[in-house]
């Protein structure tokens, strides 16, 4: 790989007229600026339907799409929507948060109008059909949980939890409009995603999505397809994942998603994850794979404990799976998230995979994590992040971490003092700077924003996955500095530099 850059910025933290980020032109906009400033790879956070805690990580299905990530303005022009209808909604009035109380309660009602507009063609009906391995399940599962006022589907009467087929076809039947309704939002998802990727593409810029490796419980998947994972007779989980107790958790993590059944994936050929990488390779350039780590051992912790401390490791799929992965797809574009601790089986699996692996340097200066989050113990197979989307952002991550950090920070980068107004810079150039491969900036460190521009706080319910960048913060020339430290450190596009009038 070419050294390059990039920027982390999720869809849903892009300025928009309707309450949330989404597809449209603000999104184009942002696209010329990467351009502009000569990077060549967006980073986005999971596209999934989002359900309670609006977390990308928590889907109710690993195919669909967000339905708030529809452009309103792109249904209105096709005559599918009024402004008149779009204004009458309440969206929030914040533009630099997200309200998603308000957009879950007016967002389905102007789609659902949109749908009562819409007259099916050609090009609708070869979606659906080309997606109907996962489409249907999908928009039957949502149906039905709207019908028994959201719980989830291990609260349906039995027949319907258990997928009777006479349950099934009955349902069918009488939510057929509801039915049909999830189809046209994905339909319409699709298309507008689409169209917004392969702009980005004719401007250079390349997509990394990002997939979490579980699925949520409360999902068209562990509904429709059981047996993919560690379920007893009654559809019960076995265990659940997270992650033990560390020097960050006394009581370590319990996230709570179900478990794969890696036996009956390895007697299927791993066909589900085969299928799944492939639908991820349409939608993206790049796809990141959360907690990488769970494909050597996965942390398997009693169903119904409320702590992850009675967990134990568990051997996962390893090379077994990516082998399988490859010889029906080639060789995928992958990044592995391996943070945390890596056992020296899961430094073997990142090296006989070859993906990349990550680093985040704002763990480089913190005792608890190892050390080689520092610069210069990088390989060039990697990509460089001041921070993710679970970190603070650098401007807050000074104020938070501790006087021994901070005089570590100092010391490593040969500054006698370190200011928050300068230490964003020291840190993007530390990162750019990298034989890293890729460096990948959150949009917020590159505004030199604080911890009210953060975007999880992992372990925590309500504030998260809230937070969106005003119309006029990636200014003219905030563009040509990030321009200026691309072309510093040698990360400009091949040829860019010429395009954009700069020397050599």
């Amino acid at each position: 790989m070419q050294r390059a850059s990039g920027i982390l910025m999720p869809v849903f933290s892009l300025p928009s007229k309707y309450g949330i980020g989404c597809f449209s032109k603000e999104a184009y906009k942002f696209v010329d600026k990467l351009k502009k400033a000569g990077q060549s790879y967006w980073q986005i956070l999971p596209l999934g339907p989002t359900g309670y805690g609006d977390s990308p990580y928590q889907s109710f299905s690993t195919f669909a799409g967000n339905p708030y990530f529809i452009d309103l303005k792109t249904l209105i022009k096709e005559g599918l929507l009024t402004k008149k209808e779009c204004k009458a909604c309440d969206f929030g009035d914040r533009a630099d948060e997200i309200d998603y109380e308000k957009i879950y309660r007016s967002r389905f009602k102007v789609l659902k109008k949109a749908y009562d507009r819409f007259e099916k063609n050609e090009e609708y009906n070869s979606f659906v059909k080309e997606n109907s391995y996962w489409l249907e399940d999908y928009a039957l599962y949502m149906a039905i949980k709207d019908s028994h006022d959201g719980v989830s589907w291990k609260e349906w009467e039995a027949p319907l939890r258990d997928r009777e087929e006479s349950a099934l076809a009955e349902a069918r039947e009488e939510l057929a409009e509801e039915i049909d309704f999830y189809r046209f939002q994905q339909y319409e998802f699709d298309r507008q995603w689409k169209q917004l990727h392969a702009y980005a593409n004719a401007q250079g810029v390349k997509i990394i999505g990002d997939i979490p490796i579980y699925v949520a419980f409360d999902s068209a998947d562990t509904w429709a397809s059981p047996e993919l994972f560690q379920f007893d007779e009654e559809n019960n989980p076995t265990g659940v994942a997270g992650c033990p107790p560390d020097a960050f958790s006394a009581t370590g993590q319990l996230w709570g998603n179900p478990l794969y059944n890696w036996e009956y994936h390895k007697e299927t050929g791993y066909q589900w994850w085969i299928r799944r990488i492939d639908y991820c390779l349409k939608l993206y350039d790049v796809v990141r794979i959360d907690h990488f780590r769970g494909f050597d051992e996965y942390y398997a912790i009693p169903y119904g404990d409320e702590t992850a401390v009675n967990g134990k490791w568990m051997p996962g799929p390893g090379m077994d799976l990516f082998h399988a992965i490859e010889a029906s797809l080639g060789r995928p574009e992958i990044i592995a998230e391996d943070l945390g601790f890596l056992t020296p089986s899961v430094l073997k699996l990142l090296k006989d995979s070859g993906f990349p692996g990550m680093k985040v340097l704002q763990f480089a200066f913190d005792a608890r994590e190892s050390s080689n989050y520092l610069p210069h113990t990088y390989p060039t197979n990697c990509v460089v992040y001041t921070g993710t989307h679970d970190n603070d952002t650098t401007r807050g991550w000074y104020h938070e971490v501790g006087k021994e950090a901070r005089d570590f920070a100092k010391e490593y980068m040969c500054k006698p003092r370190l200011d928050e107004d300068s230490l964003v810079h020291d840190f993007i150039a530390m990162a750019m700077s990298s034989v890293a491969d890729l460096c990948v900036i959150p949009m917020q460190d590159y505004l030199n924003l604080g911890s009210e521009a953060r975007i999880n706080t992992p372990s925590t319910l309500g504030g998260n996955w809230v937070w969106r960048m005003k119309r006029k913060d990636f200014s003219d020339e905030v563009v040509e500095e990030i321009a200026r430290v691309t072309r510093l450190y040698g990360r400009m596009p091949e040829g860019e530099e010429e395009n954009m009038g700069i020397e050599k």
